[in-house]
């Protein structure tokens, strides 16, 4: 049995060091993707068009407007004379965000009440008007509390009582600096193995099915389990060494910290990769031509891919969609890898993702290979 297992993991990897197209698949396509997605991908929106409406024109109102220039995250494009230059910016998206500053806003601040302030967004983009109104807030909150503050200093002292304040001092754990690609770049690794792997088992049976050297194998003495263990294995070793390439690129090109064990990663990695092969198995079963397997694989990979929790929050969904995410591999891998990464967590806070990625793999490849049997008889 051994012996003849060994011999097809020979033929697979003897076939793949012939086909320099496939290791070039292989290698590039992957470390390409992490660059580009770690590059474009982010949460963070800068150089938002603004048009600005200053209609106090006092110091308080200019101090505001320079507090919006000098921000990075907006960018102002224009300084309007009319509420209707304001709106007609927004409207023709020459600026995603417009601030008016109405007449009487620093009369207001300086009787210690509250001015209003109207801001437009353009809510076409939704994710990026709720960013920037976030950043809106931000600069606003931080101007009015400099002004108290500066405001109950003057006229504390004038009454001669003692100044309160109370300062918020934030601190976010596991990233200090919320970068985004922290958060990217490890759910990264996880996608681009699954999208590989399960795209290497399916065609690669497929086209043996398709070339017609399925059967000349299956003239032989093999049994299907070695078959199939032959085919997977290697596989299995490929998606292994992937991730160990992608995972030191992503630490040594965006320094993205690694805090865990690298066993416990490895461990999590292979249970993945048993579900991941077990998925590419169960579309080579169904799958008579390489076009077939192309077109399941864009109908099993992309769901899998949004119910994953890797940009859309689970909690988020509807309950019935939160139900079927747990048939998803690529939801408990990227809890694993990233608690592993950032976290730095071990095998007391991630065994329900192991245990529920050992029981979807070994479902799913039980599964598969039953429809691998039957379909080779």
């Amino acid at each position: 049995m051994l012996g003849r297992i060994y011999h097809l993991l020979l033929k697979e990897f003897l076939q793949l060091r012939r086909d320099r197209s496939a290791r070039f698949r292989l290698l590039i396509p992957p470390i390409i993707q992490m660059l580009l997605f770690g590059y474009a991908a982010t949460f963070e929106v800068f150089n938002v068009a603004t048009v600005i409406l200053d209609q106090d024109q006092s110091q308080e109102s200019r101090s505001l407007v320079a507090a919006f220039v000098h921000s990075s995250r907006f960018k102002l494009i224009a300084v309007a004379t009319s509420r209707q230059q304001v709106q007609d910016a927004v409207e023709s998206s020459s600026a995603q965000v417009g601030v008016v500053v109405a007449p009487g806003f620093a009369s207001l601040l300086r009787k210690g009440q509250a001015a209003p302030l109207q801001v437009l967004v353009d809510g076409t983009n939704s994710n990026t008007a709720l960013i920037a109104l976030g950043y809106v807030s931000q600069i606003c909150g931080n101007f009015g509390q400099g002004y108290a503050l500066d405001l109950a200093q003057r006229t504390g002292r004038a009454l001669g009582r003692p100044l309160v304040n109370v300062q918020m001092q934030e601190r976010y754990w596991y990233n200090p600096n919320l970068n985004s690609r922290w958060f990217f770049i490890p759910g990264l690794i996880g996608t681009l193995t699954l999208i590989t792997i399960v795209n290497l088992t399916a065609f690669a049976i497929v086209r043996e099915r398709e070339v017609g050297t399925l059967e000349q194998i299956l003239v032989t003495p093999i049994q299907p389990i070695e078959f199939v263990i032959g085919k997977t294995l290697p596989f299995f070793l490929i998606g292994l060494f992937e991730v160990a390439i992608v995972a030191v690129f992503g630490m040594l090109w965006f320094d993205v910290p690694f805090n865990g064990n690298p066993l416990v990663l490895m461990l999590g990695t292979s249970l993945f990769l048993l579900s991941t092969l077990a998925i590419g198995l169960l579309i080579s079963t169904v799958c008579k031509t390489q076009q077939q397997a192309f077109s399941s694989n864009f109908f099993v990979l992309n769901p899998m891919f949004i119910l994953s929790g890797f940009s859309f929050p689970i909690t988020s969904m509807p309950e019935a969609l939160q139900w079927l995410t747990y048939l998803d591999p690529l939801r408990y891998f990227l809890v694993i890898i990233r608690a592993t990464y950032l976290k730095g967590v071990g095998l007391d806070v991630l065994w329900p993702q192991m245990a529920g990625l050992s029981i979807l793999g070994l479902s799913l490849f039980s599964l598969a290979v039953l429809r691998l049997h039957k379909s080779l008889d």
